[in-house]
């Protein structure tokens, strides 16, 4: 079981709609068009999801169509059973007894256009509502954590700055999820949105807080801290400002590794070059704890 970061809990909670959720093997996806049932292990059952909806996320694996969201469908039943029951022909191991929430499907539905993600990247589960996920065109446009890190893309696409929302990055065994990555070509800007949270916060949120900025520069990331007033002040000034000058001091955004874009306000995004490499992102697609 891989450890979250517990910045996570401090997030206002909410019921959510659809339930983003990892297709972990093109067998997984053959099930669904088949039987019309997807699992999740009981014990990573999602929190604060209605139990309306569930879309997927394919991952490398699928290839050509990977790294997108094409897929979703109405719930009609969730119940709890063991893994023997929903793999009769499996040999007897030691997950057999293991129990799973059986998610059935009503039907299985194609979107029109997929929601992409133009880089690789890691997504297991993503509660968010039907509002964003009907209107999604990227990966980036679904997360629904708080509306000042909305308020701070909204702005980000805006001022066409090239930005990965939710990304994860691993340092010494521990897996941190920042609001927002920007890849740059002499390092990486993880941008954080402090909440009201922030100004209320325990010593021991403020000694992890310190701990955590602390191993993302070890992995050289430089972190950035914006307050709501930095965010909702002038249209966001001073945070466009401090996040220019940080990309300036840094070499500018990263048109090599990444695939560079040209981000318009009205959300469009224009690829101007292929995806080469993806080793150097440690992308993995191997989630022993979903299976």
């Amino acid at each position: 079981m891989t450890k979250s970061d517990s910045k996570k809990n401090i997030k206002q909670e909410k019921q959510r709609d659809v339930l983003v959720a990892l297709l972990r093997e093109v067998s997984d996806f053959a099930t669904l068009e088949t039987e019309g049932w997807y699992r999740i292990p009981v014990e990573r059952k999602p929190k604060n999801w209605s139990q309306k909806w569930i879309a997927f996320f394919q991952p490398k694996v699928f290839k050509e169509q990977a790294y997108r969201i094409q897929f979703y469908g109405r719930v009609s039943i969730v119940d709890v059973v063991k893994r023997k029951v929903l793999f009769p022909n499996e040999f007897v191991n030691p997950k057999s007894e293991n129990l799973y929430l059986r998610i059935k499907l009503e039907s299985l539905v194609k979107r029109e256009q997929p929601i992409i993600s133009l880089i690789p990247r890691r997504l297991v589960f993503v509660p968010t509502t039907w509002e964003k996920f009907s209107i999604a065109e990227f990966i980036n446009d679904i997360f629904d954590d708080s509306p000042l890190e909305d308020e701070l893309w909204r702005i980000l696409k805006r001022e066409t700055i090239a930005a990965e929302r939710q990304w994860e990055v691993k340092v010494r065994e521990r897996f941190y999820y920042l609001d927002f990555a920007i890849f740059c070509k002499n390092g990486q800007l993880a941008v954080e949105v402090d909440g009201d949270t922030f100004h209320r916060a325990t010593k021991e949120q403020i000694d992890y807080d310190l701990k955590r900025n602390n191993q993302l520069e070890f992995a050289h990331w430089r972190p950035l801290h914006f307050s709501p007033r930095q965010i909702q002040e002038n249209q966001g000034k001073y945070a466009v400002q401090e996040i220019k000058h940080n990309i300036e001091d840094l070499g500018g955004l990263d048109g090599d590794g990444l695939v560079p874009r040209i981000l318009y306000p009205d959300s469009n995004v224009q690829q101007l070059s292929l995806f080469e490499s993806q080793a150097e992102y440690n992308i993995e697609d191997d989630y022993p704890d979903l299976d």
